[in-house]
């Protein structure tokens, strides 16, 4: 007979346009449903593009206190703990010299708006990004301050392009010493190379002692393709891309259907 520690699933869950809508409202279907799938003795982690501390509000409205989190796109691994200083402990943090990729992007994309990420504390910017869209401290600098250290992460915001030159771009400069993540039109995110959803969450695997076999994941971004193909069972959402879509082994429904809480509920 399996032990009950067999039998356990890791369940990752991307956060905007798969638990939260894009309007930041995380529906009580789905907040009930994570509670359930943690009752049930399972492993509900957070992997998500935002920030560290962007995301402990939404684990905290989880309720989850305990867990491991996967931020920034793999750079940045943390266990949730109450009696933490900062309510967490970091675990892990993936950091690369920005320089050389923000040199070549300046000179493709003149106009855009340049961020790196701070652990724990917020962004350093070349100009302020619309409210809403980086969390923490802002503060804004001389490009070249930029790269006065190691970062965990790039965000380059232009709207003036679209993800498929955003796409084209990255092409164009041969960015093989970085990861990089195409979000909406106006985004890219780039981490260290190597560096995914994907990677970390094979860690926290390991450390948690869950079976290759029993890991779920749900996304709906370009940044979880990695990990909907490392997961045993990888679901896209309903809305996400034909791209995304034909990563995973099945689609749920949208955002606007609550298609997570399917996928939670099937796991009980």
């Amino acid at each position: 007979m399996p032990s009950d520690i067999d039998r356990k699933l890791l369940v990752a869950l991307d956060i905007d346009g798969t638990l939260v809508t894009y309007d930041e409202v995380l529906s009580d279907a789905a907040r009930d449903a994570v509670a359930a799938v943690r009752a049930a003795g399972h492993h509900v982690v957070l992997a998500s593009g935002r920030s560290l501390i962007a995301m402990t509000p939404i684990a905290a409205e989880l309720k989850i206190e305990d867990s491991w989190i996967v931020a920034s796109n793999g750079a940045v691994t943390a266990r949730l703990d109450a009696s933490a200083d900062m309510g967490y402990t970091l675990e892990r943090v993936e950091m690369f010299d920005p320089q050389p990729v923000l040199r070549m992007l300046k000179e493709e994309l003149p106009h855009a708006r340049y961020a790196v990420e701070d652990v724990g504390v917020g962004f350093r910017m070349t100009e302020l990004f619309p409210d809403g869209e980086l969390n923490g401290e802002h503060r804004v600098v001389d490009f070249e301050d930029l790269w006065a250290g190691h970062v965990t992460r790039v965000v380059v915001r232009s709207p003036g392009e679209t993800s498929e030159e955003f796409h084209e771009i990255a092409a164009r400069l041969g960015f093989d010493d970085v990861t990089y993540a195409v979000g909406w039109s106006a985004w890219m995110d780039i981490a260290p190379q190597g560096v995914t959803k994907a990677s970390a969450l094979e860690e926290v695997r390991k450390e948690l002692g869950v079976a290759a076999e029993n890991t779920v994941a749900v996304g709906d971004g370009s940044n979880d393709i990695d990990m909907l193909r490392w997961a045993r069972r990888g679901v896209a959402m309903g809305h996400a891309s034909d791209t995304v879509q034909a990563a995973a082994d099945e689609v749920t429904g949208s955002i606007e259907d609550d298609g997570v809480v399917e996928v939670l509920r099937s796991l009980l």
